[in-house]
């Protein structure tokens, strides 16, 4: 779907079809989305100052956050990365830097628009590997000089004559083979380039240089002639190498990096997952003095600055931040102020129960009862859920909730092995057979966790 058809409400009708309820945070993640193409389509100037609308969802853990994030970025081929904070300190404590966020995800968005270039050129470089295999496959012959092949000038010497060989007959017969497939059981020797593999070296700084180790190995690669070394493998992957070798020369690496680097700075979407944990408590000492330095630390970032990565220097005046927390002994209002003003969105997930975990289990596209059925039919063993049996599965995760750790949607993954443990470790010597999952097979299997109070091996 191109951005201009990414209205709002088509927006929250495709996450509808991954994330069931959670409408209010829906609705926001679909406004900054296309806040993002409204900013794009006015005057350059004004789009200058424009600042997206940062988010911070606040929920218990298992109902969606991460999910309604993820599926957006997918949903916009945006460049997106899931960072958690309690992961980064203030400079001088050790851990990841803030600013490390943006440097992974310029990674990633690099390693995305170098994918998408190497498939557009997958034909091209398909064709110079089949060519590359037929001179393996049957080596050109070296051209010999006759006699009849010297021509006499006007001056008394002699000049070479233009070499016109024969159409190669045997060379398209080997190539027609090889698209029948007939060459698929030959093996060939190949040369391909060795992948260079060395200590890494990582260094922490104020200045936030922990992808130094991959410059200097890129430094010192340079130094050194690439070693080749010889495959002897079959056609087919002998195929397969050679396109990726020809693929990877036919890129343009320089156009991957602007592309690359635009896309991050016009579309990227950070996910920054308990940011509840970087909020500091009652103390004054120990764990929670350097919980607010974490806080300013990223208020740069989120607020817009320019980062120096392997790339160039990225802004992330433009980057979407989308927050997220359970703030079960916080409250966002802990946050520093200055924090607090560059999220202005707040949207609170509701918790699952029961009816939300029927529906989880049978309306979206993954839902765990479909990904169960697939899994089960790759053996030959057809399983089918009757409603009774889902509403059962339901209420034993709520019950399970209920009594531990609430950890939502998260529980009905548990619940699901345990059910299916006997069928998922039988299921080899049980091709053919068909099998009904009822309520009372559900009570049968998983009487034991509503039995037993304690539920500790239960506990993800």
């Amino acid at each position: 779907m191109s951005p201009d058809d990414l209205t709002p409400k088509k927006i929250v009708e495709k996450l509808d079809q991954y994330i069931i309820g959670q409408q209010d945070a829906k609705r926001a993640v679909a406004i900054a989305l296309r806040n993002r193409w409204r900013r794009q389509n006015v005057s350059q100037e004004m789009g200058e100052e424009i600042s997206p609308k940062n988010i911070i969802m606040i929920g218990p853990t298992g109902v969606g956050k991460t999910e309604i994030a993820r599926r957006l970025a997918k949903l916009d081929n945006s460049p997106f990365i899931k960072v958690e904070a309690s992961k980064f300190t203030e400079v001088g404590y050790v851990g990841r830097d803030v600013e490390s966020m943006v440097r992974d995800l310029v990674e990633l968005s690099v390693g995305m628009v170098k994918s998408e270039e190497r498939g557009s050129v997958r034909k091209k470089a398909a064709e110079l590997a089949e060519d590359r295999l037929l001179d393996i496959l049957l080596p050109p012959k070296p051209v010999e000089k006759k006699v009849t092949d010297m021509i006499a000038n006007g001056n008394g010497t002699t000049i070479e004559a233009e070499y016109v060989p024969d159409p190669d007959t045997t060379r398209e017969k080997l190539r027609r083979l090889l698209h029948e497939g007939r060459l698929d059981g030959r093996f060939v020797e190949i040369e391909t380039a060795e992948v260079r593999s060395g200590p890494m070296v990582e260094i922490f700084s104020s200045a936030g240089m922990e992808d130094m180790g991959l410059n200097v190995k890129d430094m010192l690669g340079n130094l050194f002639p690439q070693k080749k070394k010889r495959r002897r493998v079959k056609v087919p992957e002998a195929l397969a190498i050679l396109a990726d070798e020809e693929a990877q020369r036919l890129v343009d690496m320089e156009k991957v990096t602007k592309t690359a680097i635009e896309r991050v700075e016009q579309s990227g979407i950070v996910f920054l997952d308990e940011i509840d944990k970087i909020v500091g408590g009652d103390g004054t000492h120990g764990p929670d003095v350097s919980r607010e330095g974490v806080q300013r630390d990223l208020l740069p970032i989120v607020e817009g600055s320019t980062v120096n990565t392997r790339y160039g220097l990225i802004r992330t005046d433009h980057v979407l931040f989308i927050a997220a927390g359970a703030f079960s002994a916080t409250k966002p209002s802990d946050l520093i102020p200055e924090l607090q003003g560059r999220f202005p969105i707040r949207v609170e997930l509701d918790s699952l129960g029961r009816d939300e975990f029927i529906r989880i289990l049978t309306e979206p596209h993954n839902a765990l009862v479909k990904q169960y059925t697939e899994m089960m039919a790759t053996e030959g063993v057809r399983i089918t859920f009757t409603e009774n049996a889902i509403a059962a599965i339901a209420e034993t995760a709520t019950l399970v909730n209920d009594r531990m750790e609430n950890i939502g949607a998260r529980r009905l993954y548990t619940i699901m092995e345990r059910l299916l443990d006997e069928i998922s470790f039988d299921a080899p010597e049980m091709r053919g057979q068909e099998v009904v999952i009822d309520a009372d097979y559900v009570a049968g299997q998983l009487e034991e966790i509503v039995e037993d109070e304690d539920l500790s091996r239960y506990i993800l």
